[in-house]
């Protein structure tokens, strides 16, 4: 039966562990210059509606590095694009490849397209989950800290994707997550909700970010304003003044404290060029990561399916 990655919660704590395993022993292998191609004659589509860097090329080289290939389709060359119903792309690409990653706007079109899928279905992101980014900065996380149990984890900035995203991570690994967020831009309610009742840590959302910063392990952050919000720009730097992670917000988190950013980063904005190019800086290794952790999805996703 074929299984699907469509939000984190889609996973449990087991099979999420198993994914972090797999991309240990991947990316050792890598490094080692050991060959691995358990994928020979599969083919990936990307289903792109939003602009991409890193979500396209490491699922293109994760794909290559394991011995398959990749069809890049954009919305403007699909009759996806078109108009054609999401229910007969579905089914006639089940016919042609082997997974689908779709990184898109609404996540009522993965939720469709995954519905009628015959083949694997993986998030790439849309607008209210991005769980490949999520799972690869968990895995940045252990490499860095060895466990994610007992980890204070602060996210500052916008309670978008990500932030909805690292809610259901908590949730299901235990681990404690505060997020400072400004009045109006607070993650997603129904998904915060039901991730405080499952969980046996504290998610809690805060106005403060330096309440969130406070004894940190991990300190986090993202764009003020993401994809499809540039007519929103200017008014978001206005609200979210304050939730820059800096120097002074650094200071407060633990002394071994590691920052994230998930990018692309604007720099001055979200996160200074001081503290993204600091010593405590894991933003370019949690970058490469998510090669890594992406061979593991799609190498038990095609091959070895993961059981509930």
């Amino acid at each position: 039966m074929k299984k699907d990655l469509l939000k984190i919660s889609d996973l449990t704590r087991h099979e999420i562990d198993e994914i972090f395993e797999r991309s240990r022993i991947l990316k050792g292998n890598h490094k080692r210059g050991m060959p691995y191609k358990p994928l020979i004659g599969k083919t990936l589509g990307l289903i792109f509606e939003k602009a991409s860097t890193r979500t396209r090329v490491s699922f293109e080289a994760a794909m290559y590095q394991l011995g398959g290939n990749t069809i890049f389709i954009s919305s403007r060359d699909s009759q996806m694009g078109r108009g054609e119903p999401i229910k007969d792309t579905a089914r006639v690409l089940s016919r042609y490849l082997d997974a689908v990653v779709i990184r898109t706007f609404g996540h009522d079109i993965v939720d469709e397209f995954a519905r009628y899928s015959e083949i694997p279905v993986i998030n790439g992101l849309t607008d209210l989950h991005h769980p490949c980014q999520v799972l690869t900065d968990m895995f940045t996380i252990i490499e860095k800290k060895g466990d994610y149990k007992g980890l204070k984890i602060a996210w500052i900035g916008d309670g978008n994707n990500m932030a909805n995203s690292w809610i259901e991570a908590a949730s299901i690994l235990g681990f404690n997550l505060f997020l400072a967020c400004p009045k109006g831009y607070e993650p997603d309610k129904k998904i915060l909700e039901h991730a405080q009742k499952e969980a046996k840590s504290e998610i809690k959302v805060l106005k403060d970010p330096k309440d969130a910063a406070d004894g940190a392990d991990v300190l986090n952050t993202d764009v003020w304003a993401s994809m499809g919000q540039e007519d929103e720009r200017e008014k978001r730097l206005k609200d979210f003044k304050g939730y820059q992670i800096n120097k002074d917000v650094l200071k407060l988190a633990k002394k071994d404290a590691i920052v994230m950013h998930c990018l692309p980063a604007h720099r001055g904005e979200e996160i200074t060029d001081e503290v993204m190019e600091g010593s405590q800086s894991v933003v370019f290794d949690q970058a490469e990561n998510r090669l890594h952790v992406q061979k593991a999805v799609l190498e038990i996703l095609l091959i070895n399916p993961i059981e509930k």
